[in-house]
């Protein structure tokens, strides 16, 4: 397939409830039937702002005023090429309507997520689902159980609604108990609670879900946790986010971006490599290495989904040695 891929936008509009509008693809054209996000194809020459701008207002009567980019997702179909660019629609004058005769809907995330969608409209679902901080908790001993479990209550009041729990040296029998405390808290504050390598713990204690280190994942064909629960694998290159694609990862983190004393020998992507790593991604993707709060902005920049940090977002840094 030598065609160059067809850049198209898509904008994500949310209501006061928070419900997203999704638009059926009408007969005869490709994916017929399917929901999706309301655009279209970008014009030679055109910018992609200014091409969801004149897209939704020809489709919905709306004029966008502030939009923000969310996902490019690049994406194979068997009869052409496309890179979805989609972007969040913070503020718009008019009211939705069809003015192209497809029917549209205001749906909750549930819903949402149960909608037949094209493939390449998949990752913006996560991408809308996932907040802009992923907290990976510091390597403590299992005698410091309750500081570990300090912090975990302290970063959800914070605002963190995203934490792996990883804690390599414990036991099964340690971990499940801390576990199963950490998402009690989590829970209480609307946080979502991953575990590092262990899926079947993770299922087992109905966590939302598991973060594969990229060895573990390098051993997988299929992915190997439910569908309603988050999958994430730890990227370093291009090989290693292809394939968690590949296995069904629904984000993943890319590292180191910049220097970390946690990882002196290798060397920092930088954020033009990052870029370009994740230009060709076709999943979320959190920055990681050497970064902190102060950095979604820069990440955002550079395509990710945010930061990922491990002492950039504890809220007990004496215990992060």
């Amino acid at each position: 397939m030598t065609e160059p891929p067809v850049h198209v936008v898509a904008g994500v509009l949310r209501d006061a409830a928070g419900r997203v509008l999704v638009a059926q693809r009408p007969a005869g054209k490709h994916l017929e039937g399917f929901w999706e996000f309301p655009g279209g194809k970008v014009d030679p020459g055109e910018a992609p702002r200014e091409a969801l701008r004149r897209e939704l207002a020809e489709e919905l009567g709306i004029e966008v005023a502030l939009a923000r980019p969310l996902i490019a997702v690049p994406w194979t179909y068997p009869e052409k090429r496309i890179v979805l660019d989609a972007w969040l629609v913070d503020t718009y004058r008019g009211t939705p309507h069809a003015r192209e005769a497809q029917a549209l809907r205001w749906v909750d995330r549930d819903t949402l997520a149960s909608l037949q969608m094209p493939p390449a409209d998949v990752p913006v679902l996560a991408a809308l689902c996932l907040p802009d901080r992923y907290l990976i908790t510091p390597a403590l001993p299992p005698s410091e159980r309750s500081m570990l479990l300090a912090g975990i209550e302290r970063a959800c009041r914070s605002g963190i609604r995203l934490i792996q729990l990883r804690q390599p040296a414990w036991t099964t029998g340690d971990l499940a108990d801390c576990a199963a405390a950490a998402h009690a808290i989590c829970a209480r504050h609307g946080a979502h609670l991953l575990l590092n390598a262990d899926w079947q713990l993770a299922e087992r204690l109905n966590l939302e879900g598991v973060h594969l280190p990229a060895r573990i994942a390098a051993s997988l064909d299929t992915r190997p946790i439910a569908a309603h629960r988050w999958l994430a694998v730890s990227c370093h290159d291009a090989t290693e986010l292809e394939h968690a694609r590949r296995i069904g990862a629904d984000f993943a983190t890319l590292s180191p971006v910049a220097a970390t004393p946690s990882h002196a020998d290798a060397v920092p992507l930088g954020w033009a490599r990052f870029a370009d790593l994740v230009a060709t991604a076709a999943l979320p993707v959190y920055a990681l290495g050497g970064l902190d709060g102060a950095d979604i902005d820069a990440a955002r920049n550079a395509g990710a989904q945010g930061v990922a940090a491990i002492r950039g977002l504890w809220p007990m840094r004496d215990a992060c040695a």
